[in-house]
């Protein structure tokens, strides 16, 4: 990736001239393995906060009715807690390294609003339809709200994945 910008240090273009000329920034380019290793923990980061997600989601959906889905959520949270311990960081360190090519990629932004999306619609699920969770905790369908709400969920993470996957080739 390749460096632009203006380097003007003002606004956003000196923000990201900071960034990239920080000594993380410099240390993410030029240490061999620092960017290969925190691109891996980033990885598996996703893997656990998706793979806990999507879990979720497919208990709302009515998979393994029998699972109660205030132990499920609560069991989860702690798994997604931790990726995002891991994943926020790394996707830090990662910007870091190439900052005006990253705030410049199309598919890099679109990765972001999916992450904002995807939530707001978590928050909109838990100050809404999980308040009436005890009604549908075990052996009965979720409302049809929660399960629109769980489709949306898979559809957002699944396209973070991929748009995370095409940035190597953007």
């Amino acid at each position: 990736m390749q460096t632009t910008g203006t380097r003007d240090g003002s606004g956003l273009e000196g923000w990201l001239d900071y960034v990239g000329d920080s000594q993380l920034g410099s240390a993410m380019r030029s240490e061999l393995w620092m960017y290969p290793i925190v691109e891996v923990l980033h990885i598996i980061g996703f893997v656990v906060l998706v793979g806990s997600v999507v879990l979720f989601d497919l208990r709302v959906l009515g998979c393994s009715r029998d699972l109660p889905v205030t132990a499920l959520a609560r069991h989860l949270l702690r798994w997604g807690v931790a990726a995002l311990l891991l994943i926020v960081p790394a996707g830090l360190m990662m910007f870091s390294a190439h900052p005006h090519d990253f705030a410049s990629n199309d598919v890099f932004i679109l990765k972001l609003c999916l992450i904002g999306i995807a939530g707001l619609n978590a928050a909109v699920f838990h100050v809404g339809v999980l308040r009436s969770v005890d009604r549908w905790n075990t052996d009965t369908a979720a409302p049809g709200i929660a399960k629109i709400q769980a489709i949306l969920s898979i559809m957002l993470w699944i396209s973070v994945v991929l748009c995370g996957r095409l940035l190597a080739y953007t």
